[in-house]
């Protein structure tokens, strides 16, 4: 499926000026929706500076307007961007994330043994020799490597972690492990924000301050304080 050319940043401008679900935007933007979460709660390693979609000619006003009356719809893509794909090398990391490599290697080590060196090597961008060190310990600098979620240090996204997780536990004959860490709190998460939304843009309608956590009709929205 066609994805946005800029996924980050549209997703922060859905974000900011719809009132589509984080699963709505996470499908669009081809994401994981940990991902959008943390786009909306400002936890980002930098503030995205959003992107239009609409303006980009990427997707139509429609297409938002229908995803926001039916939360179970997915919206479509007018047009898909040219891709431009790295084929040979080693995938390119930022300098100023390249020290953050052995923590988040070391957490892949310790939490799925069964990823092999070839795999983490291309998720990272780093050597096998660095990883063989990271496994036996004889790192250089071995005392302070920590391990550290990569998707949380910026070296990938959860989405490919997650690919790569399963492609390793596939191979190995083994259950890949099911991400619960919103069980019980997606739906309030994604309700509050659609509250939010709609509060804002009441009070923005009608030129009015409405009180806090109030929507519409009265409705006092349980998650505010």
């Amino acid at each position: 499926m066609a994805q946005p050319l800029m996924p980050h940043a549209t997703a922060s401008w859905l974000v900011d000026n719809t009132a589509l679900s984080f699963e709505q935007i996470a499908a669009f933007c081809g994401l994981h929706i940990l991902e959008v979460q943390a786009i909306a709660d400002d936890t980002a390693a930098t503030k995205l500076t959003g992107r239009d979609p609409v303006r980009a000619g990427e997707l139509a006003m429609s297409e938002i307007d229908k995803a926001q009356a039916n939360p179970a719809y997915r919206m479509v893509m007018n047009k898909g961007p040219e891709q431009v794909r790295r084929t040979k090398g080693p995938r390119y990391t930022p300098v100023s994330k390249r020290q953050d490599k052995p923590d988040g290697i070391a957490w892949i080590i310790r939490n799925h043994p069964e990823v092999s060196d070839g795999q983490i090597s291309k998720l990272i961008g780093t050597t096998r020799t660095t990883i063989a060190a990271i496994r036996d310990r004889t790192h250089w600098n071995i005392a302070n490597i920590v391990p550290k979620d990569p998707v949380t240090l910026g070296l990938c996204s959860q989405r490919e972690l997650d690919a790569l997780v399963a492609k390793a536990a596939k191979a190995a004959g083994i259950e890949a492990p099911v991400d619960t860490r919103l069980d019980g709190d997606r739906e309030a998460l994604i309700e509050q924000l659609r509250h939010e939304r709609e509060a804002a843009a009441y009070a923005a309608e009608h030129g009015e301050d409405e009180p806090v956590g109030s929507l519409p009709g009265g409705f006092v929205d349980p998650f505010k304080r």
